[in-house]
C-alpha cells in the first residue's frame, strides 16, 4: 500500500443484515456521507458482520493493520442489548480511547432523541487508524459525523495517517495553522 493511498473501512455490525434478513442501510449511509465530505480519492473497505465481539475485533484489526485503513467507521451494536458489543470490541483493539468523540456524538444526538443516553459508541486509535463507532440509524449517522468530523482529519494527521481534505461546503475540517499542508 502506498503511504498516500487512502482507505476507509466501513463495518456494519448486525446479525440480521449479515444473514441477509435485513437490508444494510448504515454502511451505505456512512459511505455516502464520507463521499460528500472528502475531496481526496479514497477506497472503501466494507464489511457486514455479526454481533460477535471476537469477529468485530478481528475485522477492525484486519482493516487497520493489514488493509491499511486510516479511518474505520462502524455502525450498529452500540446500545444496551446483550448482543451490543461494538464498543467493547473497539476498546479491546485500540491503543488510545478518545472520549471527546463519544461525548460530542451523544450531546448532538440528545437534541434529536432522549434515548441517545443509551448509546455507548466510542472512538479510539489503533496505530495510524482512527476508529469511530456510530449509531445504526442513517440520519443519526449523519448527525454524529457532522458533529465530530471537523476533528477527524487533524486526528489522522497526528497518528501519521494520510492528509484528508474536506469539501468545506459540506464539512469544514479544523487544523491549527501550524498543521496546514503547504503547497
Amino acid at each position: 500500500m502506498q503511504k498516500d493511498e487512502i482507505k476507509i473501512g466501513f463495518v456494519t455490525v448486525s446479525d440480521r443484515a449479515s444473514r441477509g434478513e435485513y437490508e444494510d442501510l448504515g454502511g451505505p449511509a456512512m459511505q455516502a456521507w464520507i463521499d460528500q465530505a472528502l475531496t481526496n480519492d479514497w477506497t472503501p473497505v466494507a464489511q457486514v458482520i455479526e454481533d460477535e465481539q471476537e469477529l468485530i475485533e478481528s475485522t477492525l484489526k484486519k482493516m487497520a493493520d493489514e488493509q491499511g485503513c486510516c479511518l474505520i467507521l462502524t455502525t450498529g451494536g452500540t446500545g444496551p442489548a446483550k448482543r451490543d458489543v461494538t464498543p467493547e470490541a473497539t476498546a479491546a483493539v485500540c491503543d488510545k480511547i478518545l472520549d471527546g468523540f463519544a461525548e460530542q456524538m451523544r450531546a448532538v444526538s440528545l437534541q434529536y432523541v432522549p434515548t441517545a443516553i443509551l448509546s455507548r459508541q466510542i472512538a479510539g486509535t489503533r496505530g495510524a487508524c482512527l476508529i469511530i463507532n456510530l449509531p445504526g440509524k442513517p440520519s443519526a449517522i449523519g448527525e454524529c459525523l457532522e458533529a465530530v468530523f471537523p476533528a477527524v482529519p487533524y486526528c489522522v494527521d497526528l497518528i501519521e495517517g494520510p492528509y484528508l481534505q474536506t469539501d468545506e461546503a459540506f464539512v469544514k475540517a479544523f487544523r491549527p495553522k501550524h498543521a496546514l499542508k503547504k503547497g
